[in-house]
């Protein structure tokens, strides 16, 4: 009986290499980033080991963009196997919720900044620190600090929001028709969608970010202005980040709904990428709000 057929409702995978090699790759892009910015060694032309080298990160992101393709797919096959029982079906969907959920402390992190720099900035005036002269401490009594000027949010940043906002409808339009058979309407509201974040992640990165006065090195002012830049680029960068990821999820989607591999019954790929999408909608109105809108109006004020 031990060496009988297992009647269950799971799936028993088998074994993979993706985890060692999704661990490889974290480690390795993790060191490779620290050493980009401190190195490790006193040669700065030091290929992998000096600071300001990006290729020992790079590698790391290249094993995991292979494993990511390895193991997704591995994924896809034992959905056309017909392993995805509904018990399997509802472990991914657990998954996918507890993935997001972690997402959402994530981003937590980056707004508590904004948070606390706001809430509490003038008791940080008051500090005793021996290196601070009356100029810095009074710069870090006030938030945003006085040589940043922030962005207007009501023009490049309100842009993007209506742009986000409405690949989100795009997205449900192509969720809602997969679910109703509608293969064309699933088709073309992930080619809007894909589009949309497209444009997004081009306006941010390639048009607002060269505006910012605040980046590092473009003021003159020892206060907590890099302080203001660090927190905002950390913020709307990694939101970035995962609008770039989601589009590439979304484009994936786009490509198996064109080949057929998806049905009204088994879509949870296109299911999936659609929370994570409103996921990113969702984040990106807190950063337009406590990121933008309220520093803007504060210094206005």
């Amino acid at each position: 009986m031990a060496h009988g057929e297992v009647k269950h409702d799971y799936h028993l995978v088998n074994p993979s290499p993706w985890p060692f090699t999704a661990s490889i790759g974290a480690f390795v892009a993790a060191v490779g980033f620290v050493v980009s910015q401190k190195g490790l060694v006193a040669d700065a032309n030091n290929f992998f080991f000096g600071e300001g080298q990006w290729a020992l990160f790079w590698i790391g992101m290249i094993i995991l963009i292979a494993t990511c393709v390895g193991w997704w797919s591995d994924v896809i096959k034992e959905s056309k196997a017909g392993d995805h029982t509904p018990v399997v079906d509802i472990g991914l969907r657990y998954g996918m919720i507890l993935f997001i959920a972690s997402e959402v402390m994530f981003f937590v992190a980056w707004f508590w900044v904004f948070f606390e720099m706001t809430i509490f900035h003038g008791n940080r005036a008051d500090w005793v620190v021996p290196t601070w002269d009356a100029t810095t401490a009074a710069a870090w009594a006030n938030w945003p600090p006085p040589a940043v000027e922030t962005f207007d949010p009501f023009h490049l940043p309100l842009i993007n929001t209506l742009i986000l906002l409405l690949s989100g409808t795009t997205v449900t339009w192509a969720h809602h028709a997969m679910q109703t058979g509608d293969r064309n309407g699933a088709r073309n509201g992930l080619i809007l969608t894909v589009l949309l974040g497209v444009v997004f992640a081009w306006v941010q990165f390639a048009v607002e970010y060269p505006a910012a006065g605040f980046a590092f090195g473009n003021t003159e002012d020892i206060t907590n202005a890099n302080v203001y830049g660090a927190s905002f680029f950390m913020a709307t960068g990694f939101h970035g980040f995962h609008v770039i990821i989601g589009t590439i999820f979304l484009a994936i989607c786009l490509l198996r709904v064109i080949a057929g591999q998806m049905t009204p019954q088994k879509h949870f790929g296109l299911e999936a990428a659609a929370w994570y999408w409103h996921f990113v909608d969702v984040v990106w109105l807190f950063l337009f709000t406590f990121v933008y809108v309220m520093p803007y109006l504060t210094m206005q004020g």
